[in-house]
């Protein structure tokens, strides 16, 4: 029986209230997610951003690295201070989150980001985001924010020809679109290979290889019913196998 390939999952922090108003936190990750690398074959594991905790002692664990959706990321770590528009900040897992993003990228291991992940991707790697759209984004007139259920599509995305990108989904992708940021000034090492038809950047990838692939939309809730974005997960298991195989 083959060794089952490990995906390190970050987690978000889920605050419980019950009868008794502990208000007890709690590290969860999307079971969405879970499913569909549980299906691919691989094996979830769940990080969380342990008191004193960094990267160095997570890379070990696990051959590639996952990055949900959540909370915005403090501006502070991009070099900006928050406007009113920013919420839900949480300072000490950005920093957990970045540093483990920095030490993966370093030691060689496959990256997929969405949403959120997408952000802080960026900003580990030294990028910067828009705080708000509607506030800070010239020209960005599409709802990125949509009323719909959260796992319809909404709008399109152009796909740069020749990327991996392109690959799993093809010229165009419908996507569904659940943001209020997005990325500003691109990251080195980085290339735009999804927009919006506003220009609103959609996807990254890692110039020259194959390593990252980050996308601003979240296929983890349209897998079940769109190929293309089972296609995407897909596509990561190949490339973390083959990064494996190295």
């Amino acid at each position: 029986m083959n060794k089952k390939i490990r995906i390190g999952l970050v987690s978000r922090t889920l605050t419980l209230r019950d009868e008794v108003p502990t208000y007890q936190k709690a590290p969860y990750v999307p079971r969405d997610i879970v499913t569909i690398l549980g299906e691919l074959g691989a094996l979830p594991i769940v990080f969380p951003d342990v008191e004193g905790a960094s990267g160095k002692d997570y890379v070990d664990l696990a051959d590639a690295l996952f990055l949900p959706g959540g909370q915005d990321v403090d501006p502070t770590l991009f070099g900006e201070e928050p406007t009113w528009k920013v919420g839900g900040a949480d300072y000490k897992m950005d920093r957990f989150e970045i540093d483990l993003i920095r030490t993966f990228y370093e030691a060689g291991k496959p990256i997929f980001g969405i949403c959120r992940g997408i952000q802080v991707l960026n900003i580990a790697l030294g990028g910067t985001v828009y705080q708000d759209l509607q506030a800070d984004c010239p020209g960005a007139y599409i709802g990125h924010s949509q009323k719909a259920y959260g796992a319809y599509p909404v709008h399109h995305v152009s796909v740069k020809q020749g990327s991996l990108l392109h690959a799993a989904l093809g010229d165009t992708a419908y996507v569904n679109s659940r943001h209020h940021q997005a990325l500003k000034d691109v990251a080195k090492g980085l290339v735009v290979t999804a927009t919006a038809p506003d220009g609103v950047i959609e996807g990254v990838e890692s110039e020259g290889s194959d390593q990252v692939v980050a996308v601003q939309w979240h296929p983890e809730n349209m897998w079940r019913e769109h190929p293309e974005m089972r296609a995407l997960f897909e596509q990561f298991i190949a490339r973390v196998e083959k990064s494996v195989q190295k």
